[in-house]
């Protein structure tokens, strides 16, 4: 067997101090203190949005996932993540019940803009989302030893936006 399929090289070569990865989800203590600092913009905030170790991200505008198709969705916050945070997005477990998943969801740090969420419904019947509607959590993470800013083509994106080449 091949040393990396050997879970106890694998797992003792892994644990070496240089080799440990410590990730660390922001909790929601952590993220309002960035957001009182100015390090993270959520805009508009929302306090019904908090989750203890996420922020549930609305709906900008009235949108109808139809079933079968994937919906590009923009965020009703504008976000603005530092140089030490990254984020995921995961869909709302409510929405998952329906059938209703989100396709892609990493966000780099020093993004700015609204987000566009690949919303895509593999339920049975179509689904009018509602603009202001809680429907996708952010997951805010601390990046270690982090200097290099997102800058890419959907910097400062307004509204959804399709894939650009």
């Amino acid at each position: 067997m091949a040393d990396f399929l050997n879970p106890k090289i694998f797992f003792k070569n892994f644990t070496r101090s240089q080799d440990t990865i410590i990730s660390m989800i922001l909790s929601s203590e952590i993220i309002l203190e960035k957001i009182k600092k100015g390090e993270i913009v959520l805009d508009p905030y929302s306090e019904d949005s908090q989750q203890p170790a996420s922020y549930d991200l609305r709906a900008g505008d009235d949108y109808l996932l139809k079933k079968g198709e994937v919906t590009l969705v923009h965020s009703m916050e504008k976000i603005n993540l530092p140089a030490d945070v990254s984020a995921t997005l995961m869909c709302r477990s409510s929405f998952g019940r329906r059938g209703i998943l989100i396709g892609g969801g990493y966000v780099d740090p020093g993004f700015r803009g609204n987000l566009t969420l690949c919303l895509v419904n593999m339920g049975p019947e179509d689904y009018l989302l509602k603009k202001g509607e809680r429907c996708v959590q952010v997951i805010m993470h601390e990046v270690k030893g982090a200097s290099t800013l997102y800058n890419g083509r959907y910097q400062d994106s307004e509204g959804a936006v399709a894939a650009r080449n």
